[in-house]
């Protein structure tokens, strides 16, 4: 009875954790938008500052599930290390936020398309950005031997890895993904978003475990990292011949914009991560 109150009240606990770090986080979203998000959603039904608001907060719930996994140290000792986290967690994501907006949809202003335009597609990369990252918060920060340190390096390095990528997957498709995003092609978008959770997988898994020595976890991170930069796009040129056969899955996304082959490409790209993430 004793051990199964305690575990109800550590359960309680932590909950009512997540809920203040919940509404911290909220609050701190709609300070670093540069706009009112509840005017935009219930005001105005802006999907795509919804939805970017939803990869944001879905980030923050990863990241405070990389906080609570591993060996409990004790009640007090885990609440205190899961509030240093997540409020780490949290200023991260703004740094994920910049680097979006300034290195990976940096051909135009990412709050005149979310806002003037309701432009889905960017809602959807913003998000697909704060999940990716939230994913390489919540791996470096899971494991023994690290800390704060080690997880501002491999976040870090996790956000280089996500704008070279990007570059990457701009210049294999045989169309301008900031053309198509900008001209509110929000099946472009969704595909590329797809393409950036995808990495974050890889990169969860790369920036995670126990950290052994900086030679070492880095070394892992970055042959993981190589591996995901040759098989993604491999990955993408084989889903494009196999999953519309006889048809060209970029021709549906650019000139149909058809959000049918962005949302197929997004589920294939993530699945196949998620296959990676435990094969390799």
């Amino acid at each position: 009875m004793e051990q199964l109150l305690t575990n109800v009240f550590s359960t309680g606990s932590l909950l009512l954790l997540y809920v203040a770090i919940f509404f911290i986080a909220n609050v701190v979203y709609s300070r670093m938008a540069g706009y009112s998000v509840k005017d935009e959603i219930v005001q105005k039904d802006n999907l795509a500052v919804a939805i970017s608001l939803a990869g944001y907060l879905f980030a923050i719930s990863i990241i405070f599930i990389g906080c609570v996994l591993g060996p409990s140290k004790g009640l007090f000792e885990d609440l205190v290390a899961v509030v240093g986290y997540s409020a780490m967690g949290i200023v991260f994501l703004y740094v994920a936020h910049l680097i979006n907006d300034k290195l990976i949809l940096y051909k135009f202003k990412n709050v005149k398309e979310l806002v003037d335009d309701k432009n889905i597609g960017t809602g959807a990369v913003q998000a697909g950005s704060y999940i990716a990252s939230g994913l390489i918060v919540a791996g470096a920060i899971h494991g023994e031997g690290g800390g704060i340190g080690t997880a501002a390096v491999f976040f870090i390095l996790g956000q280089i890895a996500l704008i070279i990528f990007a570059r990457i997957y701009d210049a294999i498709t045989s169309f301008n993904v900031h053309d198509e995003i900008e001209q509110n092609n929000y099946s472009a978008g969704i595909a590329f978003s797809g393409t950036l959770i995808a990495l974050g997988i890889i990169l969860s898994k790369a920036a995670g475990g126990d950290f052994v020595s900086w030679e070492e976890n880095v070394l892992f991170f970055s042959v993981n990292a190589l591996i995901a930069f040759i098989l993604l796009p491999v990955f993408r040129v084989v889903i494009d011949k196999l999953v519309i056969t006889g048809d060209d899955l970029n021709k549906e996304i650019a000139e149909d914009k058809n959000s049918g082959a962005g949302f197929l490409e997004f589920g294939t790209t993530v699945g196949f991560a998620a296959v990676l993430f435990f094969v390799v």
